[in-house]
């Protein structure tokens, strides 16, 4: 059954970060506006480019953050174990390099979606369940999937979960690409940016379609009123420089929300911090929104939480539904001065006191691969 009803809303949320566990202290970190970066001590960083990131104390374990959220989430909502046992999972994650190291005979006995099954498993929910891993839109992926099959009938309601803590393999990567930001710091849009930091990131959402949240009294945390995915293929590891495929993703996302561009009052951007990326999303956003770009806040809160990879779609869309709920756009921290290829209007200094009805979650991802979110209040 499609049309009235089928808005799809988001009931339920978890999240972990840098800041701390839980919505409220994710909430706490963006409005003290101060960055989470600090130096690793879950392993030994003096061979890399950098040795900080936003990672929370120890070695916490992914598969233990991923059950809380989840519960946090269904808990949130309001559903009860029988609901939950109805619910399908969808999970984006990083696969878990103790795989990798294994005899490919053994790879092929622990595939990771394995750890998508036993997560539906340890929280209730129905099975099977299905695994993301393309890179930084993995969440972005899954969210969008999951809106598809509301929108369209197939599902009343579908948990959506993802995670990623930083690693030493992907710290290692990335370092050798010279992707990390030397000086510890993550300038997105800003004048000398030298590149991205990590950071943790795992997040919980339920998704239901509005007429089965009405039916159980569940009041909406937002609206999930667009997505759209786009690729270019232009590098395996650059975006296009005119933004062609972050830009086909908005309009789709745009026009599935049934918005004009002058709509949207704050995009979360992608914003990694590496000269490529914020410059190529810069024309993305002028080549999607128009003239409405001059006037549109901006702001990537990677440069206060890090990159989380296939989790960053998940932990952003949580940021934009708190700066919805709450009426405060987050800083886009580190900003050093304007540069002329990302002339935007960024969130500088503090956060902004508003109160957009639409906004707009952006990712990408190596391969061309891009994810646009709207998100709506209620």
């Amino acid at each position: 059954m499609t049309g009235a009803g089928r808005d799809v809303v988001i009931t339920g949320l978890g999240t972990v970060s840098a800041f701390g566990r839980g919505a409220d202290a994710l909430r706490q970190g963006l409005a003290a506006g101060r960055a989470a970066f600090a130096p690793v001590d879950r392993f030994a960083t003096d061979r890399y480019r950098t040795g900080v990131a936003a990672a929370l104390p120890g070695s916490p374990d992914l598969d233990e953050e991923l059950r809380r959220v989840v519960a946090e989430a269904c808990d949130q909502a309001g559903l009860g174990p029988g609901e939950r046992a109805r619910v399908p999972l969808l999970l984006a994650r990083h696969a878990d390099p103790a795989v990798a190291r294994r005899p490919l005979a053994a790879q092929g006995k622990t595939a990771v979606s394995d750890t998508a099954a036993e997560l539906a498993r340890a929280c209730g929910l129905r099975g099977p369940a299905r695994t993301y891993t393309n890179a930084c839109v993995a969440a972005g992926t899954a969210l969008a999937e999951a809106a598809v099959w509301i929108r369209g009938g197939r599902e009343d309601r579908v948990v959506v979960s993802a995670g990623y803590l930083v690693d030493e393999d992907n710290f290692a990567l990335f370092s050798a690409g010279r992707a990390l930001a030397p000086d510890g710091v993550l300038r997105s849009f800003s004048a000398r940016r030298r590149g991205l930091l990590l950071g943790d990131g795992v997040g919980a959402v339920v998704l239901e379609s509005s007429a089965a949240a009405a039916a159980r009294g569940a009041r909406p945390l937002a609206v999930l009123s667009g997505w759209g995915l786009a690729g270019d293929a232009h590098h395996v590891c650059q975006p296009h420089p005119e933004g062609l495929g972050m830009a086909r993703a908005i309009g789709a996302a745009l026009a599935k929300a049934g918005l004009a561009p002058q709509d949207i009052g704050y995009v979360n951007a992608h914003g990694t911090g590496t000269p490529h990326n914020d410059a190529a999303e810069t024309a993305a956003l002028r080549r999607a929104l128009g003239d409405a770009a001059d006037t549109t806040p901006v702001s990537s809160t990677k440069s206060l939480h890090g990159h989380a990879l296939e989790a960053s779609g998940m932990l952003e869309l949580a940021v934009t539904v708190l700066a919805l709920r709450h009426g405060e756009l987050p800083v886009n921290a580190g900003h050093l001065g304007p540069d002329p290829d990302c002339s935007l209007d960024l969130v500088l200094g503090e956060p902004r006191r508003a109160a957009p009805r639409h906004a707009l979650s952006l990712n990408a991802a190596f391969g061309g691969a891009n994810t646009a979110l709207v998100v709506s209040t209620p």
